[in-house]
């Protein structure tokens, strides 16, 4: 007898017990508990967008609109400069204002020559306010000069696998050879939310820098429940830009629209949709199976995940779970030692799997009475 223990209200277990090396499958448990209601992913919403793309938080994209093609980003750009001023830089380092920082056209932060101010401060600046004077600041503090800086976000775009992007500038506005797409921005943006000092900066609703209040130009940070952070961009040539990250129940979506006039409400729409039909799932939270102890201080030792594992599926896909366990163990069994196997099986196919592992100990029985111990029922 295996006896199954689990939080999770949907998931099918299904259990191999094996007696010392023979293997026999056989199914002693069954909790059908779907993944979903069994019916297909609505429709995705149509959006103003030219290009967009919806990413999980590893990557993989659940929609998509010409994602590959080629586009003007805006100040969606100062995602890179500040992926890097973060990478690179420490919060409160001092930058020295110049003149020529505070010369850059387009949106600013009102920076004056002479004065100093930190990392952190030209970063908030750059992303609630999108700064250009403060970009041109901090790439220029990073790498000495922008063009210098522009050569480091190439190359960093180049690690994160952004294939089909060039930067020539840290502030994003228009240049021939200034572009990316949007399934790169989702990349770029899957790698700043790894980032956490720059995750904050990027949910920061307001700071106030000397005596100015600086107030995040994401919308979606008030009118969205579950965005965590995001960045806009708008030239006349780009249009609107924006790229944003939103989060519930342990499930995170990256959404980018480039060259969308009603970025607002065709990111909200696609994200109602994205949590409507995907989900991370955890599918060990709370799973633990008991296997009997034969001459042991213990009747029972649990076996639990040796780590925690989790999927990301359409709401409709079955998920099942296979543990392979002995059918009883003999004592002395040791906390942390081996017990067997777990599989995650999405739709017949194996997504993930992990050891699963004794959560006691248990001695034999003999010496556990010798040393006065009482065993357990």
């Amino acid at each position: 007898m295996i006896i199954i223990s689990t939080a999770r209200k949907k998931i099918r277990v299904v259990l191999i017990i094996r007696s010392k090396t023979v293997i026999t499958a056989a199914l002693i448990a069954a909790i059908f508990i779907n993944a979903g209601a069994g019916a297909f992913a609505s429709s995705a919403p149509e959006t103003s967008a030219v290009s967009a793309v919806v990413v999980n938080e590893a990557g993989e994209a659940v929609y998509e609109k010409n994602a590959d093609a080629r586009m003007l980003i805006a100040s969606t750009t100062k995602l890179m400069t500040a992926l890097i001023a973060a990478e690179m830089a420490e919060p409160d380092e001092t930058v020295q204002i110049k003149k020529e920082y505070c010369n850059i056209e387009g949106s600013s932060m009102y920076l004056k020559p002479g004065e100093v101010r930190t990392v952190k401060e030209l970063m908030l600046g750059m992303m609630l306010v999108s700064g250009n004077d403060a970009a041109q600041a901090l790439a220029c503090h990073v790498a000495g000069s922008a063009e210098s800086f522009a050569a480091l976000m190439n190359r960093r775009a180049r690690e994160l696998e952004m294939d089909a992007t060039h930067f020539e500038n840290p502030h994003g506005l228009d240049g021939e050879r200034h572009y990316s797409t949007a399934r790169d921005m989702a990349r770029l943006m899957c790698a700043c939310m790894e980032n956490e000092r720059l995750r904050d900066i990027l949910g920061t609703r307001s700071a106030v820098i000397g005596e100015q209040e600086l107030v995040n130009h994401n919308r979606l940070l008030w009118k969205y429940n579950g965005c965590i952070a995001g960045k806009t961009g708008y030239t006349m040539a780009a249009g609107r830009c924006l790229v944003t990250c939103a989060e519930r129940d342990g499930t995170r979506f990256i959404c980018v629209t480039l060259s969308d006039g009603d970025d607002w409400n065709d990111q909200m729409r696609l994200y109602d949709w994205a949590f409507s039909n995907f989900e991370m799932k955890n599918v060990t939270e709370g799973l633990s199976f008991k296997v009997p102890v034969v001459s042991g201080s213990r009747s029972f030792v649990e076996a639990v995940p040796e780590k925690e594992l989790k999927v990301f599926v359409k709401k409709s896909e079955n998920v099942e779970i296979s543990a392979e366990l002995p059918k009883f163990v003999f004592a002395p069994v040791n906390l942390g030692e081996t017990a067997g196997k777990l599989c995650v099986i999405i739709n017949g196919k194996i997504a993930d799997e992990c050891c699963l592992i004794y959560a006691q100990s248990a001695e034999l029985a003999q010496k556990a009475a010798s040393d006065g111990q009482v065993g357990e029922g």
